[in-house]
């Protein structure tokens, strides 16, 4: 006779800090709030957590100068829908509280990846974002994140110059200096704390306006 555990669905939602439940495998655009995913993203580090600072860098600030980074790297400036999917381009890691290093990723398979498309898809539709990005966008985002990451790399994460081409196979150009030091006068390249990040990333979000 199977067991009660055994014969019941596996458990796909997740319980939210606003007290909402998301269901990861069927996410609904209305299933979150705001501050989800400004707190979510704030408690999830990137590089593995690992950080030459008191704190890792989180996936909120992350996201805010990748957000900064595409501005400063705009000559003609960035209509608000594009700096909206900017900022939200790492959300669905927020949802899932979880941003595996790339090492990892390979491993991870197609079941991760379609997981992360259906939540990403769904926090686009809540903020007025086309479900799959056009293709210019795209771009425009990959370039601020690349090179975020090679600052990144170098800044937080400690790794060489060399380690960062040779290891990490990351050739973008970091950005002089740190565009959130100038926005919000903080110390170059130090990772926030999470309620930091996470107010900061809040407002980021407001400042956009509704979708």
């Amino acid at each position: 006779m199977p067991s009660i555990r055994s014969s019941m669905a596996p458990r796909a939602w997740v319980r939210l800090a606003s007290g909402r439940r998301i269901d990861l495998l069927n996410p609904s655009p209305l299933d979150f709030e705001d501050e989800d995913i400004a707190i979510g993203l704030s408690r999830t580090p990137r590089w593995g957590g690992h950080s030459v600072w008191e704190w890792p860098l989180s996936v909120a600030q992350h996201s805010i100068q990748v957000l900064e980074l595409a501005k400063d790297r705009s000559a003609q400036g960035l209509a608000v829908p594009l700096q909206r999917a900017a900022l939200l381009h790492d959300a669905s890691e927020g949802l899932m509280a979880f941003d595996p290093i790339s090492p990892v990723k390979p491993f991870l398979g197609p079941g991760y990846q379609a997981l992360d498309a259906r939540l990403q898809a769904a926090i686009h539709v809540r903020y007025g974002l086309p479900a799959n990005l056009p293709a210019d966008w795209i771009a425009v985002i990959k370039d601020a994140d690349k090179a975020s990451a090679a600052a990144e790399a170098r800044h937080v994460a400690g790794w060489t110059v060399q380690e960062i081409r040779q290891a990490l196979g990351i050739t973008a150009r970091p950005p002089a200096a740190d565009p959130l030091a100038r926005r919000y006068g903080c110390t170059p390249w130090e990772p926030w704390p999470a309620r930091t990040a996470a107010e900061h990333f809040r407002a980021a979000l407001a400042a956009l306006g509704p979708p």
